[in-house]
């Protein structure tokens, strides 16, 4: 037996070193099957966390410097000591509870950041404009408005984002996913904030009042607004 069809049949005994290696089992036919798909080839920095196909899924690709994986969830960890830590994220007890609101946490740092709601701490700041953030992950985002970084990319179009969580809502483009629906009218959106604005239909809100005293009228939309100040400066608005 040659030692390629061996390796072939014994895959699972050596997917460890495999992974470590990033070299997947190969035949001497390969080279007449470059461009099919089935071998997948990752760089040591690949991130299963920053692939938009990765959302929803669980992953058990590990990356360098990240050998550790939730049973629970796939979530690679860098500490083996963080894994128990994490898992209780999925728990359905939360013995840490919010004195203000009483909201309950599974993990004490979860409270600790919560607080910060009611005690207004903001203790991450900007270096660039000096502004303030609660969590350090948001001020991380934040400072791409500075660098102009944009890692998150789709692969649908190529287009680019500096958040994560703008990349999963253009993605839904392409997907037609549509996971906000109204409790009155059943409409579906691709957007919360869209929801929000539709139920303003319903509930009667309107939110934008006109600065000036003695008009006193309101709008469901910002952008109406805006128009209808044209009205008082003598300025058109499209």
């Amino acid at each position: 037996m040659k030692e390629w069809e061996y390796l072939e049949g014994h895959k699972d005994l050596y997917k460890d070193i495999m992974m470590k290696d990033h070299q997947p089992l190969t035949s001497p036919d390969d080279d007449r099957m470059r461009g099919s798909n089935l071998h997948l080839h990752l760089s040591p920095s690949y991130d299963v966390e920053d692939d938009p196909c990765s959302v929803g899924k669980n992953r058990t690709v590990h990356r360098a410097g990240k050998p550790f994986a939730s049973s629970k969830c796939g979530k690679q960890i860098k500490a083996k000591h963080n894994v128990s830590t994490h898992e209780r994220s999925h728990n359905d007890k939360k013995p840490f509870t919010c004195s203000d609101c009483e909201k309950s946490f599974c993990l004490k740092s979860s409270l600790v950041k919560h607080e910060r709601i009611h005690t207004g701490e903001k203790p991450y700041s900007c270096s660039e404009c000096g502004k303030c953030f609660r969590q350090k992950h948001i001020l991380v985002a934040h400072q791409r408005t500075h660098t102009g970084e944009k890692p998150f990319t789709c692969s649908e179009c190529e287009k680019c984002f500096s958040r994560k969580s703008s990349l999963v809502d253009h993605v839904r483009i392409h997907t037609g996913e549509k996971p906000y629906s109204c409790s009155e009218c059943g409409r579906c959106f691709n957007h919360k904030i869209t929801l929000v604005k539709h139920l303003r239909i319903h509930t009667g809100e309107k939110p934008f009042s006109c600065p000036v005293l003695s008009c006193k009228k309101s709008f469901l939309r910002k952008s109406s607004l805006v128009k209808h100040l044209g009205i008082h400066t003598g300025e058109k608005t499209l």
